[in-house]
Formats: structure tokens, sequence, C-alpha cells
């Protein structure tokens, strides 16, 4: 019996060995991530299909590297296996090791890879080393640079949008409106950067004698300071009767931190979205889940900086299951205002980001008190709406669809000095808003394919005790307990072979 039990063992190992090699050979792979990481989107599929010439990809990765590095020059591999099938052809690889020759490694950097220095053990010491992680795409005369492949990162969202950058022909005109007090395209580089893959990005001066151009799309709307006079909505109204589309991210609250206060901000456009159905409230959400600001305080021994929790900065993590927000983990706000839908049932309106569970909302004008120790029971609603979308016939007979985000700081960077990095999902929002806007909405699941934030839920105290004692005395019990299974399983057989039958 024994022996049965051991080759069965061994034949299943073997099969699984096998199964491995072939499926490594023949490049067959089984995907049972949560989000299909290792299965090929629709969208590069058909961006694939459609290549008229041949795209060549020059992978600079160094080899030697730590395990969790090494692995993604495995992954990016094989998905350029993957498209190369896919593509028939059309899609040619080679891998370049920079760090072993000196010419190599100034094509490298001559082409836009930039090294990176990561950190090595090598006999119980941490040195560091330089390493290349990115590639570069040739397509027709044109090139395109993938600068670093991070591990973790979404990775067929770089390549392929790399691919469709070189490839597509005509691109679609987005638009942004200015003169009325909003950030120039230079204040948003991050979210350029994206749009200016699939998009001609352009800013739009309305006046007497201008309208919107038709070859214009989308037109984004974003943080207007100064009033729209009624002019310029009746040729926002005229562009939407032809089937434009419209993104508004707007302030309808301000917060002044010289003197801690609040108060509520009109431009006219509040009123305009009213109209439409879609009221933006005068009022500031607070959160628990939230960032922070830095409080300088005077001390005897010099100025002291301290990081406070400061609940009118909330983090949204709490999204609807809609390609605008399909994906997104994170996103930062800051004075944020609810949004509720008035509007009727002929037109369709989808909430889109909400509050934690802890939150609440303060009408302007406000005083905020930054030491304020928050408690549990100052949160007293939730689930709070802060972006949605409306669908219908917004103006006259056509069909049209707009996007409102009650915030319209959370894709700006700022410019010059202050200018700062904002957090991915920030422009992931804007960036899939114009996508799902624009009908271009194939790459929106590949932008937030890779994972970036995946907190740990949080548990009650009473709970981690419980768990914490389940980890440390099952696997001891599960040994004692095997031990007396064995002990009475060989009793047993000692009585069995004593027996006088046997």
């Amino acid at each position: 019996m024994t022996n049965k039990l051991y080759i069965s063992t061994g034949l299943v190992i073997l099969i699984i060995i096998v199964l491995n090699l072939v499926s490594n050979e023949f490049h067959f792979r089984l995907d049972l991530t949560e989000d299909r990481e290792y299965t090929l989107s629709q969208a590069t599929k058909d961006i694939l299909d459609d290549l008229e010439d041949p795209v060549t990809v020059k992978a600079y990765f160094s080899k030697n590297l730590p395990p969790e590095i090494a692995k993604t020059r495995q992954d990016f591999q094989e998905m350029l296996i993957e498209y190369a099938n896919r593509s028939n052809g059309k899609v040619v690889y080679e891998f370049v090791n920079p760090n072993e020759k000196e010419a190599d490694e100034q094509e490298a950097t001559k082409n836009g890879i930039q090294p990176v220095m990561i950190n090595m053990r090598e006999k119980d010491q941490v040195k560091q080393q330089k390493a290349f992680l990115g590639a570069q795409l040739s397509f027709s005369g044109k090139q395109e640079v993938i600068p670093v492949i991070r591990p973790g990162a979404a990775m067929e969202y770089a390549l392929t949008t790399a691919i469709k950058k070189l490839s597509v022909k005509d691109k679609p005109a987005i638009g942004f409106l200015t003169g009325h007090g909003e950030p120039s395209l230079k204040a948003m580089p991050q979210a350029l950067e994206e749009l200016e893959i699939l998009y001609a990005v352009q800013e739009i001066k309305l006046s007497d004698t201008t309208d919107i151009s038709a070859s214009v799309k989308t037109l984004a709307i974003v943080r207007p300071t100064d009033s729209i006079p009624e002019k310029d909505f009746l040729k926002i109204e005229k562009f939407m009767q032809r089937g434009g589309r419209v993104f508004v991210a707007l302030n309808r609250v301000e917060g002044n931190f010289q003197n801690a206060t609040g108060t509520a901000v009109n431009t006219g456009l509040e009123t305009w979205l009213k109209n439409k159905g879609i009221e933006v409230e005068d009022d500031f959400v607070i959160d628990a889940k939230c960032g922070s600001v830095t409080l300088q305080q005077q001390t005897g021994f010099g100025i002291l900086s301290q990081q406070i929790q400061f609940p009118y900065l909330p983090v949204i993590a709490h999204f609807s299951d809609h390609p605008v927000t399909k994906g997104l983990e994170a996103v930062v706000m800051k004075f944020v205002s609810t949004i509720k839908y008035t509007g009727d049932t002929s037109k369709h309106f989808t909430a889109l980001a909400f509050t934690s569970e802890k939150s609440d909302a303060f009408k302007a004008p406000q005083h905020f008190e930054v030491q304020k120790q928050w408690k549990e029971e100052d949160f007293t609603k939730q689930n709070l709406v802060v972006a949605g979308l409306v669908e219908g016939k917004l103006s006259g007979n056509t069909k049209s669809k707009m996007v409102v985000i009650a915030d319209g700081d959370f894709p700006i960077n700022g410019e010059g000095e202050r200018a700062q990095r904002i957090q991915e999902d920030n422009v992931n929002l804007l960036v899939n808003s114009i996508d799902w806007l624009s009908d271009d909405t194939g790459l929106i699941a590949l932008r937030t394919k890779g994972a970036t934030s995946r907190p740990i839920r949080q548990i009650e105290d009473s709970t981690k005790t419980i768990l914490k004692y389940v980890n440390f005395l099952l696997p001891i019990l599960l040994a004692v307990g095997y031990g007396i299974y064995r002990s009475q399983r060989n009793k047993i057989k000692r009585y069995k072979w004593m027996g006088e039958t046997y």
C-alpha cells in the first residue's frame, strides 16, 4: 500500500513537471489572478490586429538581478511572446543586457532608457547596482520609449499604449476650456502625458467670434475661479446639441490655510449644472479616511513640524463598478463637496465615487480647527456622493454625456517650483473620464490593471487577538493531533499482530 502511494505521488509530481515544461515551450498559461493580469485584453488584441507594419521592441534589461526584479524581465518577455503570436509576427523583439558592454549602455541611455539603482545583497553586505529595465519601440521610422518597467506596474498598458501611440493615424481632439481662471495644461503634466497618447489636446478660449471647433469630441472644464459669462454657456450648449461631451471638475468651496477658513465659490457653473439635474452642494466633506497637513510650531528649540490628520482632505476609496472608476483604489481630494441628482427620469444618473463609512458634510462657511482631536462620533454619515455622470438629452434633442467631479484640484500638479507629483489614481480618474466620454474605452481597464495600493482591511482588536492565538496554537495542535493519531494507529496494529488469528 505504501509503495503504491509513493508511486502515485511520484507520477503526479512528474506530470506537473512535464506540463510546466510543455506549457513553457508552447507558451500556454492558466491565468488565475483576480484581474486577469496575464491575459491580453480585447483592447490589446484589437490594436495588434490593426497593425499594418511591424513593431520592433528592443528591451534593455540587466541580468543577475534580485528575484522580484528578475521576475519583471520574465513577465515582460512572456508578454512580448504573446504579442508576437497574436500579431502574426508583426511584433518583433530582442533583449539586450547593457551591463555587459559599454557600447550597449551608451545606446540604452541615448535611446532614453535611464538606469535605476537597486539594492543587492552579497555575502551579508548590501550594495547598489546600476540596472536597466526599459524598452524602445520602433514603427515606420517613429520611436517610443518606456523608460522604466517597474515591478507590479501596469505592464500591458505601458506596452499597448506605446504601440497605439506609434500606430494611430488621426487622433481625436480634446479641448480644455480657458479664460475663466482655469489652470493651464502645463499645470497638469501627468494628465497631459496620458491624454496625448490617444488625443490631440488643446486649450480653448471662447470669444464673441469663436465657437468650439467641430473637431473637438470632448470639452473639459477644470477648476474655473472666475465667473463664466452666459454667452460662453450658450456656446457650450451649442457644442452639446451636436453631440459633444463635457467633463467638469469644479470647486464649489475653497479653503484658506492662512486664516483657517472655508467659503463657498460661485462661478455660474454650479447654476448651469443644476439646470442639467446635477446639484453640487456648497459644503465641505470630512472623512475619517483622509490625508494630513504639516503644522509648524515655534518652540524653544526652533520650528517643530508635525503631520496632522485633516479630514477635509478625504481619500476616496469607494467607487462604483463603471468603466470610469473600475480599478481605481485611492483618489486624494481637497475640500470636495457632495453631489445629488435632481433631474427627471428622462436622463440617467450614475454615482461614481463615495466617501467612507465614517464621513460627514458641513455647509460653508467653515472655520477649520487644524489641531482638533476628531472622534468617531464626529462622522455621522456614510457613502456621500462626490462624483457622478449623467446621460441623455442634456441639451436639445441630441443625446450627450457629462461627468462631474466635485473637486477641481484633484488632477492639478501646479506650475514651477510649487509643482508636485500627484496620486496616480487622480490622473486615472481624469483620463478614464475623457476616454469614456470620447467612446474610446478600450484602454481604461489596462490603465488600472497593475495594483497600486492594496491596504489591509481594518479589523477589531478582539479579532486580531483571536487570529494571533489561532496562528500560534493551530500548528501545535495539528502536530499533537497527528501524533495522537499515529500513536493510536500503531497501537491498533500491535493489538492486531498479537491476536491469535493474525
